[in-house]
């Protein structure tokens, strides 16, 4: 199989690669942050609905958190077979396990129709959709950088990336559409149609080549019996700065995209169509800069570009509860567009590229994906149960601000012990080679 960097479109074409990865990551996202919103505005009246509102909101977004016990499996199985027998089939199976849990979500009947029943089938599917996520990140992003052209892989690698702030933008844009309902039929039926839509999503097929370095990798008979343990034997260092590097970026997303949507709504006083408009609009923002910072990071170094990332989460979070605190929606818009537009759109535009860089050829999905997902774990999976515990036993957003300054500060030093140095461009698009005492297979293209 033979690659083209020409722009005229092939069955390998890395702008069709990439754009179907960009569709992709943006459907499966749209799928996983969808319950976040719904986790926020009414899944704690509707599935919780003996507990009081703080705890019905405490139960509402631990089953939020539960999808992320899944993803490690997730990582472990998709990355397996992905470096087994291909990127694109665990790309695509990954999609339709998601939509199909989605979709059962919208038909789920509530504790007032079936009782616990309906919190625990609601918790079961939300562990079958992390288990989709957990495997898609890895597909998705290896299809785009390694069908990218030679020194382009940061540009390319930004396109699966788009796909989370475009999935949550439209989650939120969907959920702003549904309150348009009457108050009644919002709680009765009009939650339900975002999750529905999931549906139509999902048939959006994937007619993209396999990559060519797996390929590549495959002709060469290089497959490994057990990818995952041989990614943790060459690779535990970077695997543990890969989870650790990606901490703050999955705890501010869903800090942003969940916690400060209830947080807005419920402490504030903020109207929650305002506060679903200034999420759509910090996600459109993020989806135009992930691309520029991708393109940049080709130029001056994708380390250095995450770096920014990490850095301005850092400064800005502050700020940005100091903005929300005042109760206006304008100025909720502009925090919420100041951190998940701009801050993180550095360390987003650039995670796919340097994250799979890291790991030669042969383990690069199960690498990536269990550095990725042990992050999540441990970060972004009770980030809006920690945060709404922090806020009832304070009363004040204080503790909030220095649990994420703690997260960002983790994320900091873990990406400056990364392969690579700080302000150069990655030498022919690597971050690192792994040399030939630890890796017995050749050394990652340097493509």
């Amino acid at each position: 199989m033979t690659t083209s960097n020409r722009a005229t479109p092939t069955a390998t074409s890395p702008l069709k690669v990439a754009s179907a990865s960009f569709i992709g990551t943006t459907v499966e996202y749209y799928d996983f942050f969808i319950y976040g919103t719904a986790a926020a505005l009414v899944f704690p009246a509707l599935f919780f609905p003996d507990s009081s509102p703080l705890v019905g909101t405490l139960l509402s977004f631990a089953t939020f958190g539960v999808g992320f016990l899944a993803r490690p499996v997730g990582g472990v199985v998709f990355g397996h077979f992905g470096d087994k027998v291909g990127r694109k089939k665990m790309l695509v199976i990954s999609l339709v396990t998601m939509g199909l849990a989605t979709t059962l979500m919208g038909l789920m009947p509530t504790h007032a129709q079936i009782g616990l029943a309906a919190p625990i089938l609601l918790t079961l599917l939300r562990l079958v959709q992390g288990f989709a996520v957990g495997g898609e990140w890895g597909g998705a992003t290896l299809m785009a950088v390694e069908h990218a052209p030679q020194g382009k892989r940061g540009f390319y690698g930004a396109f699966p990336q788009m796909g989370a702030p475009a999935g949550v933008g439209l989650a939120t844009i969907a959920f702003f559409l549904a309150t348009k309902l009457s108050p009644a039929h919002f709680e009765n039926w009009g939650w339900r149609l975002p999750f529905l839509f999931s549906a139509l999503l999902v048939i959006i097929g994937l007619t993209i080549a396999e990559s060519p370095e797996f390929e590549a990798v495959r002709e060469r008979a290089e497959s490994i019996k057990l990818p995952v343990a041989e990614a943790w034997r060459r690779h535990p260092r970077e695997i543990l700065l890969v989870a650790g590097t990606y901490l703050s970026q999955g705890v501010f997303a869903y800090i942003c995209m969940s916690y400060l949507v209830s947080y807005a709504t419920q402490e504030v006083g903020v109207a929650r169509p305002s506060v679903l408009i200034g999420v759509f609009i910090a996600a459109v923002v993020a989806v135009v800069l992930y691309a520029a910072f991708g393109a940049l990071a080709d130029r001056w170094g994708r380390k250095t570009i995450y770096l920014l990332g990490a850095a301005l989460m850092l400064v800005s979070i502050a700020p940005a509860f100091a903005l929300i605190n005042t109760g206006s929606p304008v100025a909720f818009g502009a925090a919420i567009v100041m951190v998940f537009g701009i801050a993180m759109a550095p360390a987003g535009g650039v995670t796919g590229s340097l994250f799979s860089m890291v790991f030669v050829p042969e383990v690069r999905y199960s690498g990536a994906s269990v550095g990725y997902t042990i992050s999540q774990i441990c970060g972004a999976a009770f980030a809006p149960t920690i945060a709404t515990a922090l806020y009832a036993a304070n009363g004040t957003s204080g503790p909030v601000v220095i649990y994420l300054l703690i997260v960002a500060g983790i994320s900091v030093v873990s990406v400056l012990l990364l392969p690579g140095r700080v302000g150069r461009p990655d030498p022919h698009g690597t971050v690192t080679r792994i040399s030939a005492a630890s890796s017995p297979g050749p050394a990652p293209s340097a493509a």
